[in-house]
């Protein structure tokens, strides 16, 4: 394993939804990781952090993330705890390295917490100035205990890039905070919700960790994180769902104006499967018709002051849609797809299909000779399939359509996206209905798409994206599906700056 230097906090984190979807990349020796505090409670922090166990147990169990929220952080006083601790301090202590018994630790994580140790202490020593060989003791015999209480399989497999998210709660003392600290050393990405009170350390070690605010201190105590309870949960949701798939199999053909599932192709246009929304609550954007309820009607009420553009206009937009080649881990393209610029400062919109199938992304930008390298899913939602990566360079960001007026069958569209990996590529057609498929609405076009089209723009005459490509239908004629400007608002609407 190559050592790698922890940069922390390269973007600022607002919110719980932020800080799970955000993954830090690895680049050039460079391992981004996330080490933030959040301040205070609002009336929903206790029901939204019961939400959010449940939702990243099932994660983990799909294998997309890690995840593992600290009940407390006791001090040990078992005479055989202080043993078995004690003699791997000592083995540290002589040889900087580090073996716990019992635990088959890969020797990449063991030489990665014997440097973090070594990190943990210096800090230390610098913030107490006369740090004794006991209080340091003291100190890591803590560390090596705190870390054996953390469920085991969340460094199970682990490596340099894996993606673990940890939180704990009222985390106060010096001690405690360098565990956390130490956590992202391993490449975690750790949040605390302080919503009693801050932590109470030195300004130079606070200062590896970023606050946001989302309420006053107040005296709610979380419920204990239990993974016995949560794999129960889970088998139950597993046979509930499995028992939905078999009463409401969507089987009838595409010229009824529906879905077969089995229709959609697993290559660069991913099968359609958007599984069920993992408990969190959506908020609908302000003034946005839901789509399953629109029907023909006027759609020219708010489009005055605006001017449509012709479909040579509307070619040129194709600067702001990107070529997303999708690698795994030995670095090999296994497949392609599309994505939207919707941010200045680098941010890509895209299928969460498309950014779920890979380790790391080149992304291709028109007339653009620079093939730019990125690990980082910003944030994802399976159940709307919706994602965003983000790359380093400024970018030319599309307009979301406001949904000021309904879209209406009939309409005109242009499609821009790169099927079988035939860079934005440009089609036009027309809104052909309006579909809900579990639970999601969806927009029907018929301008045509392929493979690879994934995560492309479908746009109105006006230059605004209406829809993002998620699913064409290859037994149906320019059948094709997106998802509508009324879940990408909600979802991305705080990258577009």
């Amino acid at each position: 394993m190559t050592d790698l230097t922890y940069r922390h906090n390269i973007m600022g984190i607002n919110s719980l939804d932020f800080f799970i979807g955000i993954k830090g990349g690895v680049s050039n020796g460079v391992r981004d990781v996330y080490f933030v505090r959040m301040l205070g409670e609002n009336t929903s922090l206790l029901s939204d952090v019961t939400t959010l166990d449940e939702c990243m147990y099932r994660e983990m169990k799909n294998g997309i993330k890690k995840y593992h929220r600290i009940n407390s952080l006791p001090v040990p006083t078992d005479a055989k705890d202080a043993e078995k601790y004690g003699g791997i301090y000592a083995k540290w202590q002589a040889e900087r390295t580090i073996e716990f018994a019992g635990r088959n630790l890969s020797p990449d994580l063991e030489q990665c917490m014997a440097t973090a140790c070594t990190r943990i202490v210096e800090y230390y020593t610098q913030s107490k100035g006369n740090a004794s060989e006991t209080m340091i003791k003291n100190l890591v015999v803590k560390i090596f205990y705190w870390f054996d209480q953390i469920d085991r399989a969340v460094f199970t497999n682990w490596d340099d890039k894996s993606n673990i998210k940890i939180i704990a709660s009222n985390v106060i003392k010096d001690h405690e905070y360098l565990f956390c600290l130490f956590l992202t050393f391993l490449g975690c990405d750790v949040l605390l919700i302080q919503n009693q009170k801050d932590v109470v350390v030195a300004d130079a070690l606070k200062a590896f960790s970023k606050e946001f605010v989302i309420g006053g201190f107040g005296n709610g105590k979380l419920g204990e994180y239990n993974p016995a309870i949560l794999e129960r949960k889970y088998a139950d949701m597993q046979r509930a769902a499995e028992t939905n798939r078999t009463m409401n199999n969507i089987n009838v053909s595409a010229a009824s104006n529906t879905v077969s599932g089995n229709n959609m192709n697993s290559g660069g246009m991913n099968r359609l499967v958007i599984p069920e929304h993992p408990g969190r609550k959506k908020t609908p954007a302000p003034a946005a018709p839901a789509v399953g309820n629109i029907r023909s009607g006027n759609a020219s009420t708010a489009n005055q002051g605006r001017r449509e553009k012709s479909f040579e206009e509307l070619a040129q937009l194709a600067a702001s849609i990107v070529l997303i080649a999708i690698h795994d881990s030995t670095g090999e393209v296994i497949g392609t797809g599309s994505g939207i610029m919707i941010g200045r400062n680098g941010y890509i919109l895209t299928n969460n299909h498309v950014a779920s199938g890979g380790r790391f992304y080149s992304v291709r930008i028109e007339d653009d000779d620079q093939v730019y390298k990125t690990g980082e899913v910003i944030k994802y939602n399976p159940s709307t399939d919706l994602a965003v990566i983000r790359i380093d360079r400024v970018l030319e960001p599309l307009p979301i359509y406001n949904g000021k007026d309904k879209l209406v069958r009939g309409q005109k569209v242009v499609a821009i996206g790169s099927p079988l990996g035939l860079f934005n590529s440009v089609s036009d057609g027309i809104i052909s209905g309006f579909r809900k498929i579990n639970d999601v609405d969806m927009i029907q076009f018929t301008a045509p798409i392929s493979h690879g089209s994934s995560g492309g723009a479908v746009l109105n005459m006006y230059g605004e994206v209406v829809g993002i490509s998620t699913a064409g239908i290859d037994s149906g004629q320019n059948i094709n599906l997106a998802i509508g400007y009324e879940n990408i608002l909600p979802f991305a609407g705080g990258f577009m700056k």
